[in-house]
């Protein structure tokens, strides 16, 4: 039996998905299910399901024993506030589950962030002590604390997991991801003002260097996301341990991913731009780019979807068996 924490969300169901189609029995942990996250484990017939502050208390009363665990449940909201709630669901959280994990001898992998890395000044490279990085919000402070905490207590020769990852997601989209409504993918939000208006508004450029919609940003497919945690995982004990980039590489500009979403729809574009909301332009990174040669390094010979065909998939599940959902 295999966990997977945040198994409703956007990573976490598609990872589901995929585990199910490999024919795992699945443990899947959550909070309580609302019907938008509900439809997003349609089609999963074998799994248990346990609330997310159950599943702590059941592996330490050894109720389960899942053979791995991937955790990636967290508040994700990249404008939220309250420092306390963050700590206990995104930092306290995943240090109880990893020192179980160390404990039972059981691998872990957990979802960090492209947030760590602030605003880009030190780069994009997962080699970067965490230490030395400055996230621009809360949650990626969050997330950075944890990848602290966990490399001390491996410098340290404290107990730790006998594989361990920790996958620094970039911009991802792809389906199953209507329910995060405002954080959506821009992906999401064009098809769905496409589909409610013929056009799309995009944010105004808060920076000089770049162009009203030039901003550039390393968008990687869901699917992809997926096949790096399986790659790692599949390694085993004596695979690769630590910080990895989940991302292609390769940044595109939000004008390029509009333009697509259009394509996929078979129209021509329409798009227009209005100002960044305060909020967002405090903590906005005009630039992002996944290095990837760490895990290329490890051996992680993993094809990329490029921005056009993901955008196509993604735009054929919206128009398909998501597109109810998402209006909803």
């Amino acid at each position: 039996m295999i966990a997977v924490t945040g198994a409703a969300g956007f990573i976490g169901s598609n990872l589901a998905h995929a585990l199910a189609r490999e024919g795992h029995a699945l443990l899947l942990v959550d909070h309580d299910i609302t019907p938008a996250k509900a439809a997003n484990l349609a089609g999963l017939s074998r799994f248990a399901f346990s609330r997310h502050d159950h599943f702590l208390d059941d592996l330490a009363n050894g109720r389960v024993r899942p053979e791995a665990v991937f955790h990636l449940g967290a508040c994700s909201s990249t404008t939220e506030t309250d420092w306390n709630y963050l700590l206990r669901n995104n930092v306290e959280y995943t240090r109880s589950l990893w020192t179980w994990c160390a404990a039972a001898g059981v691998p872990l992998l957990y979802a960090s962030s492209a947030a760590t890395y602030g605003d880009g000044s030190r780069g994009f490279d997962d080699r970067t002590p965490p230490a030395e990085l400055a996230p621009l919000n809360l949650y990626g402070k969050s997330k950075n604390d944890f990848d602290v905490w966990a490399l001390a207590e491996v410098a340290t020769g404290k107990p730790a997991p006998p594989m361990w990852a920790g996958l620094k997601f970039f911009n991802v989209y792809g389906p199953r991801e209507p329910h995060k409504g405002r954080m959506a993918s821009v992906v999401y939000q064009t098809w769905r003002q496409v589909r409610a208006t013929g056009a799309m508004k995009l944010f105004r450029s808060t920076d000089p260097q770049y162009p009203d919609g030039g901003q550039l940003r390393d968008f990687v497919f869901v699917g992809d996301c997926v096949n790096h945690l399986l790659w790692l995982w599949r390694n085993g004990p004596a695979g690769p341990r630590g910080l990895y980039n989940s991302g292609t590489g390769a940044p595109r500009t939000f004008l390029d991913l509009a333009t697509a979403v259009f394509a996929a729809l078979g129209l021509k574009p329409n798009i227009s731009f209005i100002d960044m909301p305060a909020d967002l332009a405090r903590q906005y990174q005009n630039f992002t780019r996944a290095e990837m040669s760490k895990l290329r390094a490890a051996g992680g010979t993993i094809s990329t979807t490029g921005l056009e065909a993901g955008v196509r998939e993604t735009v054929r599940w919206l128009e398909g068996e998501g597109a109810v959902r998402a209006a909803a």
